[in-house]
């Protein structure tokens, strides 16, 4: 399986593809994930590939796999992405 491309090779293929500087294009890969994570709280949408959403998960009961042991989960919130459709359509191959 091929190794997914480092955010030096993401700047790179955006800058030759943006006609910007690779410095310039470091730049826009960092404001972009800052705007995530200061909005995630309300949803963050990157158009074309997901959404950044902050969900409550419930406390429920576990189980110690060592000991199997009952213990007590607390309630927490997590950070979810969820996929968009037309990410999925066009990595996903089509049923038949």
């Amino acid at each position: 399986m091929a190794k997914s491309p480092t955010k030096s090779q993401i700047a790179a293929e955006i800058a030759e593809t943006a006609g910007v500087t690779k410095k310039q294009a470091v730049q826009i890969l960092d404001l972009l994930a800052q705007m995530a994570y200061k909005h995630a709280k309300n949803g963050f949408t990157l158009p074309g590939i997901g959404k950044l959403v902050l969900q409550n998960r419930k406390a429920r009961w576990g189980r110690n796999p060592q000991t199997g042991e009952k213990i007590r989960i607390p309630a927490k919130k997590v950070l979810k992405f969820r996929i968009a459709k037309a990410a999925k359509d066009a990595v996903l191959p089509k049923k038949k």
